[in-house]
């Protein structure tokens, strides 16, 4: 994964996030104001008690203070729970809605942005790094504000009671400010790095489930279980180092805050004995300073909790920055109903930089043409297929579609035309049924079974109890590589593509399946632009053209008999594998 370079500003999350919530953020506002009120009854209160009722023995007084106490504790219980009720739960709406919008974010990036990196860490991007934001439109912020509030009402308060005390007690907490400020700045880029590992981690743990198969195959459990707890102890280190921090604003706290009421302890029995304060005025400010510490006490763990929502803003920012594949810009171009023909002119590649893999590639694929790509592995045949799908851009060069450039073409409008087949047979988990109607989820029951038969699903499907609705399981686990193939194979012809790649699309099948899917593969292809790629050369004998791919260049060309009597490299690959 990149390193974190995006600093989210305050500026920005205002713009982006408070402010379109400004009414709600509002209410809670407020509400949080008559809660803050409302506590400060009680310490009002306690000076009344004891200078005034229980001096004068006025029970009238001691009834009505009670009722306002109660009526104040009543008005903070009922204020909490709106504000619970509104802001949580417009934050968890908000975490939702970031959710998708990086979700879609990363649906709309190009291939080789997958391709370095791992899709367990992307899962962490999208539901953890969100998850901060929280404390922005939730009970944090307004409990921030309230805090400011209750520790300003607080001090002009203690300043009437007693402006000495009060300045003693002002200077622990602006020593305590100064600390908290150095240290949730200390703290940001630590919740920065916690994000990175917490995808690395999550990200190696996804990579473990799913290739457990082959773990247990060789073994490698306590390999496996070691690269995990390197993982999570880096992780624990990171974490320790951030609660050393917010420890150390606590600790502060507790030291300077409680130097602070030792400090008052002394003065005020002083001022007592000298007649200079009340016995009610001295309980009062000391509630008024609970008061106004707690808040502030408070307000540092709010802080911790900004400063995590902010660090996982940042990344989530870096993503949401990224260019995507279709911007809307240079693709401006909306395809109609396309014949098929296309071209590929002087096309070059690298994955990177120094390192070609195509160089020089120019050839034609007339429309309904069958092209067959061949060669030894890393030639450069996927390369060619995943440029005419348009999941790579070439480097130099152009890819014309009916004589368009295909650069200019909107992805949609030309996927949408597109069919694939890969050679890893993706399946996703639910049933066989959802599986085949994945690129057209409307089609009739008659389209279905039309792709059912054709790819002889229905072969083996109706030995099974569910025939079609048949739940197969995280990537088809409970199907053999030959009825993989067979129903991405049965995917693609529901899908009625105008242009088909087919990667490999009988590596995994059986002497038997492969009879089967030969028959399949002639309907499928018929009428449509094609590019196969295949290992067995036994499979591609009737295409139109065969490249022979070596080193990123068009080694021959011509159908397979025409390379046959060449007695080239296409010979050499095609004699070899008949021995076999």
């Amino acid at each position: 994964m990149s390193k974190v370079k995006t600093k989210v500003s305050l500026r920005s999350v205002f713009k982006t996030i408070i402010w379109p919530r400004r009414k709600l953020i509002l209410i809670g506002l407020v509400l949080i104001v008559i809660s803050r009120l409302a506590s400060l009854v009680l310490p009002g209160a306690t000076k009344f008690l004891i200078d005034d009722v229980i001096a004068n023995g006025d029970l009238e007084m001691l009834k009505i203070l009670l009722l306002a106490v109660t009526g104040s504790i009543l008005l903070q219980a009922i204020t909490s729970f709106l504000l619970t009720k509104i802001l949580s739960v417009e934050a968890q709406h908000l975490i939702s809605e970031l959710r998708v919008k990086v979700q879609k974010q990363l649906l709309r990036l190009p291939i080789r942005f997958f391709d370095n990196n791992k899709s367990g860490a992307l899962v962490s991007r999208v539901m953890t790094d969100v998850e901060g934001v929280r404390n922005l439109v939730g009970t944090g912020l307004v409990q921030l504000v309230g805090g400011f509030l209750s520790a300003a009402i607080s001090l002009v308060l203690l300043i009437r009671i007693s402006p000495m005390m009060t300045l003693y007690v002002l200077v622990p907490v602006l020593i305590f400010g100064l600390i908290s400020l150095k240290a949730f700045a200390y703290i940001r880029p630590i919740f920065r790095e916690r994000g990175v590992l917490n995808a690395e981690v999550t990200g190696r743990l996804t990579e473990t489930l799913n290739g457990v198969r082959v773990i247990k195959g060789f073994n490698a459990e306590a390999q496996e279980i070691k690269t995990f707890e390197q993982g999570v102890e880096k992780l624990f280190l990171n974490v320790k180092k951030s609660l050393t921090s917010t420890s150390l604003v606590t600790s502060s706290a507790t030291f300077l805050l409680g130097l602070a009421s030792v400090g008052i302890m002394g003065i005020g029995g002083y001022m007592i004995m000298q007649q200079q304060l009340t016995l009610g005025d001295f309980l009062s400010f000391t509630l008024y300073l609970g008061f106004m510490i707690a808040p502030i006490v408070q307000m540092s763990n709010i802080g911790s909790q900004l400063t995590e929502a902010f660090a996982g803003l940042d990344r989530t920012e870096e993503l949401m920055n990224m260019p995507i594949e279709d911007d809307g810009t240079t693709r401006t171009l909306h395809l109609g109903k396309i014949q098929g023909d296309i071209e590929f002119k002087n096309i070059s590649f690298a994955y990177e930089e120094g390192k070609p893999v195509l160089k020089n590639i120019s050839f034609q694929a007339p429309a309904g043409s069958v092209t067959a790509l061949v060669g030894t592995s890393g030639s450069g045949k996927t390369t060619i297929a995943g440029l005419a799908a348009s999941f790579l851009n070439p480097d130099s060069g152009t890819i014309t579609l009916d004589g368009i450039n295909l650069a200019t073409a909107s992805l949609s409008s030309y996927r949408s035309q597109l069919g694939v087949v890969l050679q890893d047979d993706f399946l996703f988990e639910g049933t066989i049924r959802e599986n085949i109607l994945f690129p057209r989820p409307q089609a009739s029951e008659q389209d279905l079974q039309q792709a059912v038969k054709a790819a002889f699903v229905n072969e083996f499907t109706d030995r099974f109890e569910k025939g079609l609705d048949t739940v197969i399981g995280e990537r088809g686990v409970k199907l053999s590589g030959g009825q993989r193939q067979r129903i991405a194979i049965a995917r693609a012809i529901l899908a009625n593509p105008k242009i088909l790649i087919l990667d490999e699309a009988t590596s995994n099948l059986d002497t038997e399946s492969e009879s089967y899917i030969q028959e399949s593969l002639k309907t499928l292809m018929h009428g449509r632009t094609t590019f196969v790629i295949a290992h067995r050369l036994s499979t591609i004998r009737q295409a139109n053209q065969i490249l022979v791919i070596e080193n990123g260049q068009i080694q021959e060309q011509g159908t397979h008999e025409t390379l046959i009597e060449k007695r080239g490299r296409y010979f050499q690959l095609y004699t070899y594998q008949a021995r076999i």
